[in-house]
């Protein structure tokens, strides 16, 4: 592998840290670390403390170890990967898991990579393999020479996807070696770049290349959230609201709040927020003053939402 660190690659790298201008194809932002705001969004996923703390433990782990101990002894990869359904916190969790893992480090410059796999398919024979080669050996290389980084795998599922349930139509050659591409450069990377660290994500983790499952560090499935974290995030919605409308902060001592609670359980965090925004919206007169909303108008928000779910998992 060739690594371009003339005049060129160093206006690339220098556009990494101008407001994600010119931003290599494939990478979709790019910002230092630690960040307080990605800070304020961990804090803000409700999970078990447990999951939190793996997650971190290895992040860490990954910066601390490989550069020490030799792969036949520690074959680590460097790739964390988060699974579950849509609206569980897997990508919030992993930008926030970036930040938390660079402020383990005190005065270490981190950079968060983002890649936006949909830039790099195309229709056109083998271009995807080529911009996926390119995006791990050039873009993603070049901004681990430069420091500690971490790379978001977003929807991964598009850029690994299993090679062993691809139809024989749409290009499958061009697809079977956009993910050869992405196992190569994982394992080269790897060898050569002990302080980058990949977490991706997938709502289908069954639709992902098990040679790619095979290559990672830790997989953590990410579920919806129980009865009791169900109640946190509704809390921490309610009061995040109250501070700029006081008078909502009268549903939480409301006797049919357990109630609302209850028929949160099945939904993900991100249903669980837009349910007490379906609840401001209950009528016109709601949505102009926020702060009229009823424990009647949250109960109804969220029988509504779990009705939709429900219809949807069957």
């Amino acid at each position: 592998m060739v690594f371009y660190r003339g005049r060129g690659n160093l206006a690339r790298m220098a556009a990494l840290n101008a407001n994600d201008l010119n931003l290599p194809k494939g990478i979709q932002s790019s910002r230092e670390l630690p960040d307080p705001e990605l800070g304020a969004i961990w804090d803000s996923i409700i999970i078990d403390e447990a999951v939190k703390s793996q997650l971190l433990s290895q992040a860490v782990l990954n910066f601390t170890v490989r550069a020490k101990v030799q792969r036949s002894v520690l074959p680590l990869h460097g790739v964390i990967f988060l699974v579950g359904s849509p609206g569980t916190g897997k990508t919030s969790l992993a930008r926030g898991l970036a930040h938390r893992t660079a402020e383990s480090f005190k005065n270490a410059k981190f950079r968060l990579l983002e890649v936006e796999p949909h830039m790099l398919t195309s229709s056109a024979m083998g271009k995807t393999q080529r911009a996926v080669s390119e995006l791990f050996s050039q873009a993603i290389a070049e901004a681990a020479l430069m420091g500690p980084t971490i790379v978001l795998l977003d929807e991964v599922e598009t850029l690994a996807a299993d090679r062993s349930k691809m139809s024989l139509e749409a290009n499958p050659i061009d697809i079977h070696r956009a993910t050869d591409a992405v196992l190569v450069q994982l394992d080269v990377l790897a060898e050569q770049h002990h302080h980058l660290l990949f977490v991706a994500t997938s709502n289908f983790p069954q639709a992902v290349d098990t040679a790619f499952t095979s290559r990672c560090d830790l997989v953590v499935e990410i579920p919806l959230p129980n009865k009791e974290a169900c109640g946190r995030i509704l809390k921490d919605c309610l009061t995040g609201l109250a501070k700029t409308y006081p008078p909502i902060s009268k549903l939480l001592s409301s006797p049919k709040f357990d109630h609302c609670v209850n028929e949160c359980v099945g939904l993900d965090g991100r249903a669980i927020r837009k349910l007490v925004a379906n609840a401001l919206a209950s009528s016109p007169q709601t949505a102009m003053k926020p702060e009229h909303v009823t424990i009647e108008d949250l109960l109804a928000a969220a029988r509504a939402a779990k009705v939709v779910r429900n219809k949807g998992g069957k």
